[in-house]
């Protein structure tokens, strides 16, 4: 089957596809069987990362898939243990063995962890890795603005992604701001609510998915691409990962795209990533 989600050019001249799945919280087992039902099913964007504990049900899922590995994006994150502008070519090497691949489309600082201070050394790593030709684009996760204007200063290269929790519980309306006026893409992990936001519950959605013939989670996702946002929802249900990516022969008007929007709790809801990470 052919992609069924647009691509956006990253700054560094990738193409992402708009709409992926995400890999949390499944076990390898679970991955594996998810990851070839999704490739089955026109997805082509796979998100995981070291903390997860998937990676190589990501691989075996992806091989599993008959797709060519050229043909999909795979991306993963790495943990603070590798926060060092040495340190990262290992965390890249230990993520390949677990995936069993050659290389990794993107790769991510996965937070900040500001106290350690040693975001700006990990992304100096992953720099050299894209100056040397080892990754096509680098980024990061779950990073403010403060923390970008740092890592941008030190290194003069901008991140391809900056993917932070975002759904229209919270839109992160000045991260998303920063990013743009820079080129940097922005990604939402949890995009369809969860962690305090159960957006798919909310009166304004299900009105809208009602009167356009949608499922409420159709409805979030059609608003994040239509705000340019790239989106990683998950489920392991194989019903819901087609419905999920069926959102691209329908359009939101303005005025249901900023009822969406006003559901924002505000910046302060969303996970604080000076003080939480791993």
């Amino acid at each position: 089957m052919s992609p069924a989600a647009p691509t956006i050019r990253l700054l560094h001249g990738a193409e992402i596809p708009q709409l992926g799945v995400g890999t949390s919280p499944l076990d390898d087992a679970a991955t594996e069987r998810m990851v070839a039902e999704a490739i089955g099913a026109g997805y082509r964007l796979i998100d995981t990362a070291e903390n997860y504990g998937n990676e190589a049900g990501v691989g075996r899922g992806a091989k599993a898939s008959g797709v060519a590995r050229e043909d999909l994006f795979i991306t993963s994150k790495f943990n603070a243990k590798w926060h060092g502008r040495d340190l990262v070519p290992q965390a890249l090497d230990a993520s390949l063995e677990r995936l069993g691949l050659d290389y990794l489309d993107l790769l991510l600082i996965h937070w900040p962890n500001p106290a350690n201070n040693r975001f700006v050394d990990a992304w100096l790593g992953l720099a050299d890795l894209l100056a040397s030709g080892r990754l096509k684009s680098i980024g990061v996760s779950n990073f403010k603005p403060a923390h970008l204007d740092l890592i941008i200063a030190e290194s003069g290269v901008v991140p391809d992604i900056n993917q932070i929790q975002l759904n229209p519980g919270f839109t992160r309306d000045s991260t998303r701001a920063y990013n743009s006026a820079r080129g940097i893409a922005t990604e939402s992990w949890s995009p369809l609510g969860g962690s305090g936001a159960k957006v798919l519950d909310d009166p304004i959605v299900i009105g809208i998915a009602d009167a356009i013939g949608r499922t409420p989670a159709q409805t979030v996702l059609r608003w994040h691409t239509q705000l340019g946002l790239i989106a990683v929802p998950k489920s392991s249900n194989p019903e819901r990962l087609r419905q999920n990516l069926a959102i691209f022969d329908f359009e939101l008007t303005p005025d249901q795209i900023e009822s969406i929007s006003a559901l924002d709790q505000g910046e302060a809801k969303a996970y604080d990533s000076d003080r939480f990470g791993h």
